[in-house]
């Protein structure tokens, strides 16, 4: 078995704790297996990666699904500061979020909403889905129908509604097209949104 020359600890420890780069990345670099390469650092006593750390150095790799404007004009970024804001009282926040995940029932929020994403970040539409909460009285066709023609995203996007049966026989709602989740499976997506939160929020809080 090749082995990895001594006088390449330092190059080693550069490319896998500097860099980043896993065994088997640093295999290919010096021509060897990945079993000399394990070898080599149970020998020199190099701490190898928790699972954990694994999946964050492959998260911080992955491109992300869109592109963040960067050069706003005015207008743009009074909608950024609106979008951001938007996001942080109705959206959900949680770290263990997977991506953007908005809720309402205002159509001209939702609009809004939904300029901010398309304008400030160059979206992979393919990406976005709609989930419709509304209860068994309503015609879920024609809600479905109507949130598509307000968001622009194709009816084949919008995932099985949650229809609640307890609605009240007296007509009276507060809820009068349903509320829709305008959700974008995209974690960098909700990180960058929240790190716009903290900025605004930081700068006049």
């Amino acid at each position: 078995m090749r082995k990895i020359n001594q006088d390449k600890l330092a190059e080693v420890k550069r490319l896998y704790y500097k860099n980043g780069l896993g065994m088997r990345e640093i295999s290919e670099i010096f021509d060897v297996s990945i079993d000399a390469v394990v070898y080599f650092m149970r020998r020199n006593g190099l701490v190898r990666r928790s699972f954990a750390e694994i999946n964050k150095i492959r998260f911080k790799k992955k491109k992300p699904s869109f592109e963040k404007k960067v050069n706003l004009n005015s207008d743009e970024k009074e909608l950024q500061a609106i979008g951001a804001m938007l996001y942080w009282g109705e959206g959900y926040k949680s770290d263990k979020g997977t991506g953007i995940d908005f809720a309402n029932s205002d159509p001209e929020m939702i609009s809004i909403f939904l300029k901010f994403l398309r304008n400030i970040y160059k979206l992979n539409e393919n990406r976005l889905r709609i989930l419709l909460y509304c209860y068994a009285d309503q015609n879920v066709k024609e809600l479905i129908y109507f949130w598509s023609k307000l968001t622009k995203i194709p009816i084949k996007q919008f995932t099985k509604p949650y229809v609640r049966k307890d609605f009240r026989k007296d007509g009276i709602r507060k809820m009068k097209h349903g509320l829709i989740h305008v959700r974008y499976s995209d974690k960098k997506l909700l990180i960058s949104v929240k790190d716009l939160i903290s900025f605004y929020k930081k700068k006049y809080g």
